[in-house]
């Protein structure tokens, strides 16, 4: 989703880096995209050690979350939504030409994910084709979310390829044993995706099309 599907992962991490700032703790735009798939609660609890070597409680998670929640929102809406990432579509459409299964493996709990998806991309996404936060005990970078894609697949993992742009997600598609395609959306090096575990890395969804067309 985020950085896959969807160029939201800029305002996520200003509005990360703002409310964690607020509260004192250090977290840089480059944190937010190292952690991105990582729940808003792991992130808290995580940069609350760092900073302060202790736990956060029930009441500043919630309390963060929620203000990083309506300040993503606040930008959401001043810049008038949010822009799916150039040359997407296009992938999308190629994968479908060629009659592959498409899935969507995401951290999200938006139950109107489906039709924001096929509201503005090429209608290819199917429900009974989501993996979804509602559909998972562990999330990423714990293999379960992708395991759970290949086994309702059908498939074989080598014939299985993971289109990854976050650390976590390539790790937990590596940990299930598929093959990983990241394609480098945001502001990580390719080293940080190739140490991850990633099997090729891509600067564009344009460079990924062109070696899928070979």
């Amino acid at each position: 989703m985020d950085g896959v599907l969807f160029d939201s992962m800029p305002n996520h991490a200003i509005a990360w880096e703002e409310v964690m700032k607020q509260h004192q703790l250090p977290f840089t735009a480059y944190d937010c995209y190292l952690n991105e798939g990582r729940t808003g609660e792991s992130v808290i609890r995580e940069a609350m050690w760092t900073a302060r070597n202790r736990d956060a409680t029930p009441d500043e998670i919630a309390t963060i979350y929620a203000e990083k929640s309506a300040y993503f929102t606040m930008l959401e809406q001043k810049s008038g939504g949010t822009p799916t990432i150039s040359g997407v579509a296009d992938v999308l459409q190629y994968i479908q030409s060629r009659g592959h299964q498409i899935w969507v493996v995401t951290g999200s709990g938006m139950r109107s994910l489906l039709d924001n998806l096929n509201a503005v991309l090429p209608p290819v996404f199917q429900r009974d084709r989501m993996i979804t936060a509602f559909d998972v005990v562990k999330g990423k970078p714990d293999p379960e979310p992708y395991l759970k894609a290949w086994e309702r697949s059908g498939l074989a993992k080598e014939q299985c390829v993971v289109i990854e742009n976050a650390p976590l997600g390539v790790r937990s598609a590596k940990a299930a044993g598929l093959t990983v395609y990241a394609v480098n959306t945001g502001i990580l090096t390719r080293e940080d995706l190739l140490q991850a575990g990633a099997d090729k890395v891509f600067d564009s969804m344009q460079e990924l099309l062109e070696e899928l067309n070979r």
